[in-house]
């Protein structure tokens, strides 16, 4: 938030019915209206906001006019009649939009990137601006241009690649200090939607949908990430194709259950339409398409939590007093009250959090504005407010839990080893945290093995992650934000989980300091021994349509989606997990050998593409404490 503007806003379809001089029409009506009010507080302030929404998409014309003007320049000097047809063509695409609504399928792909690039430009720090659910928008102009023989699949598809290059070579800024260390790629996050509900609800997934899947596989880079919205009406066959292309192992398409995701936007406060229509977009966060300011206002370390609850809030690595004063972990005479510290430090810090993110909104609305990508997200026009003012229909925060696999298994190993069946006194384990196990390596051994550990469908730990769930969503959801909406819970960590895990000690879970944490809701790198099948139901046993998102990494290795048999499996094993009420599920296909490999040679694997959390990236290009966690995770060898 203090480095990069608040991203993560996905278009609907209303740039594939209006031209920016459409939109500067709804900003004079709006006009006309205020006039009537002119004297009222905060007209003056609308009045400018109006104007300057006008102003931008005036810009946008003239940028893409520029580009007319180019094409027109090197089409005069051209001697090639190929070369000299296709620029006078830009030039009569860039002369139409985004001026004007699209008429064909080409019109519409290029009005999409200018506005992409008029969003991007004016928020330099943007990212995971998206398209939202593309194979829907373009399925008119590409239909009607097959009909009407002026298309054919093959220019589509080449048109999309473009696309594709264009989204991949826009690269998220430079970042530095924090937010560098937090999330460690140079990807933008764009998302591309496939599939999902209709506007009647029944499934959407259409010829274009199968071309796009295509582009996806044949392209083969980092970005847009490709995302398969499932529904429980959506053919087998697409989830075929999909595992086709997952099993390549460039991490793409990531998984999602979309009928859930329209129940949290419904339990969010949107209407069904509005539902429907939405998605999910950067990693695996919903929202409202064209429709809501959501933005991921940072992470939050639940382990370090627990930390800070052993020490009676002082961070044994600073020797600060940073969390409130919950008591000497020897004095606590049951579990209970030794998740109640846990959950007092919880409430203090999210407290300090919200007020912070409060803060940095408060200077995005009054110094910051977006005039060009309000025009874009009801009903900033027609309040005649800023993007970051609370002009958007709806406003959500979000702050992404980190960690509850290691808080879990770190609550569980007390709860078990000290309180349940007493195995070590409270003190020797902090003695033994404190020194990071030196000296009491059986200790640690017990602690990592005979503990009952989420992601193994054990409902003794299972349960525990669910009180964890509830205490995080208690204290965070339904808080006021700044810009008149709501704070919500989701549950991934980009990179960040590397970041937190190497500002905690040791944990009771038996994880050594410095260590990362665990990712997403999945469970600790190594702690799920039963295989898919138990994480799936463990991590099922969470709430997900209590959330706006949450990030679940799979690691299988080749051999087991070698033929039809196992991709079909995936696809049984995907929808089991939906059914059961998961909302995202994504796979690395790559064994730790090749990844080792690759550690030792990069030269060799230069083209080696992982899936990291929400997104892909090149194994090389990762810090060696990412690709340690990465070769750390769990790998499946049987469905």
């Amino acid at each position: 938030m203090e480095q990069r503007a608040p991203g993560h806003t996905v278009l609907d379809d209303k740039i594939y019915r209006k031209g920016m001089l459409d939109f500067q029409a709804d900003v004079r009506t709006a006009l006309e209206r205020l006039a009537a009010h002119a004297g009222e507080s905060g007209a003056a302030a609308r009045r400018e906001q109006l104007e300057a929404m006008s102003v931008a998409a005036g810009a946008l014309i003239r940028f893409a006019g520029r580009h007319a003007e180019r094409a027109r320049a090197l089409a005069a000097g051209e001697a090639d009649p190929a070369r000299r047809a296709e620029l006078e063509a830009i030039a009569a695409v860039c002369e139409r939009v985004p001026a004007h609504a699209p008429r064909t399928f080409r019109e519409a792909v290029q009005a999409y990137w200018f506005v992409h690039l008029g969003v991007t430009t004016e928020l330099n720090t943007w990212d995971a601006f998206s398209p939202g659910r593309l194979d829907q928008h373009l399925l008119p102009f590409y239909r009607r241009d097959l009909a009407d023989g002026t298309l054919t699949r093959e220019q589509a598809e080449e048109l999309l690649q473009c696309l594709w290059i264009k989204f991949n070579n826009q690269p998220a800024p430079p970042k530095v200090g924090v937010t560098a260390a937090e999330s460690g790629t140079y990807t933008d996050f764009a998302q591309v939607n496939l599939g999902g509900t209709g506007t009647d609800g029944g499934d959407a997934v259409n010829e274009l949908t199968w071309l796009m899947l295509d582009v996806v596989e044949e392209m083969r880079l980092l970005q847009p990430s490709a995302t398969v919205q499932a529904t429980a009406a959506a053919p087998d066959a697409f989830l075929e194709r999909a595992a086709r292309i997952i099993r390549t192992g460039f991490g793409q398409p990531a998984l999602f259950n979309h009928d859930l995701i329209v129940r949290e936007l419904v339990r969010q406060g949107k209407s069904l339409a509005d539902a429907r229509a939405g998605g999910s977009s950067g990693c695996v966060e919903v929202g409202a398409f064209g429709k809501e300011n959501y933005n991921l206002t940072g992470y939050f370390n639940l382990p370090k939590l627990v930390e800070l609850a052993l020490h009676d809030g002082v961070d044994p690595w600073s020797g600060a007093q940073l969390g409130p004063k919950t008591g000497a972990a020897t004095s606590f005479a049951s579990f209970d009250a030794c998740y109640a510290a846990w959950e007092a430090q919880v409430r203090h810090f999210l407290g300090i959090k919200t007020c912070g993110n409060d803060q940095v909104e408060r200077l995005y609305a009054e110094h910051m504005p977006a005039p060009f990508l309000s025009l874009l997200i009801d009903d900033c026009i027609a309040r005649g407010m800023d993007y970051h003012q609370g002009g958007a229909r709806y406003n959500t925060s979000y702050v992404q839990g980190v960690g509850i696999g290691t808080v879990t298994d770190s609550l569980s190993a007390i709860r078990h080893h000290v309180f349940e069946r007493p195995a070590v006194a409270m003190a020797e384990l902090v003695a033994a945290l404190d020194s990071d196990f030196a000296g009491r390596e059986p200790l640690r051994q017990r602690l990592l093995n005979r503990t009952p550990r989420y992601g193994n469908d054990d409902d003794a730990a299972d349960d525990l992650m669910r009180r964890v769930f509830e205490t995080y969503y208690a204290a965070l959801e339904g808080r006021p934000n700044a810009r008149g909406g709501e704070y919500h819970v989701n549950w991934l960590p980009t990179t960040v989980h590397i970041y937190f895990g190497a500002a905690t000690g040791a944990l009771p879970d038996g994880r050594h300091a410095g260590q990362p944490v665990s990712e997403g809701v999945s469970p600790v790198q190594g702690a799920d021994r039963h295989g898919p099948t138990a994480v799936l139901r463990s991590v099922a046993k969470m709430d997900h349509w209590r959330t706006g998102g949450t990030l679940l990494n799979q690691k299988f290795t080749p051999a087991l989606l070698a033929d039809d048999a196992g991709l079909r499996g995936l696809v049984t094993l995907v929808r089991a997990y939906f059914r059961l009420g998961g909302h995202h599920v994504q796979f690395n296909v790559v064994d730790a050998a090749t990844l080792k490999d690759a550690q030792l040679h990069p030269e060799r694997h230069r083209d080696l593409i992982v899936r990291v959390a929400g997104y892909s990236d090149y194994f090389c290009d990762l810090g060696k404490a990412l690709q340690d966690e990465i070769i750390a995770r769990t790998e499946h060898q049987d469905l």
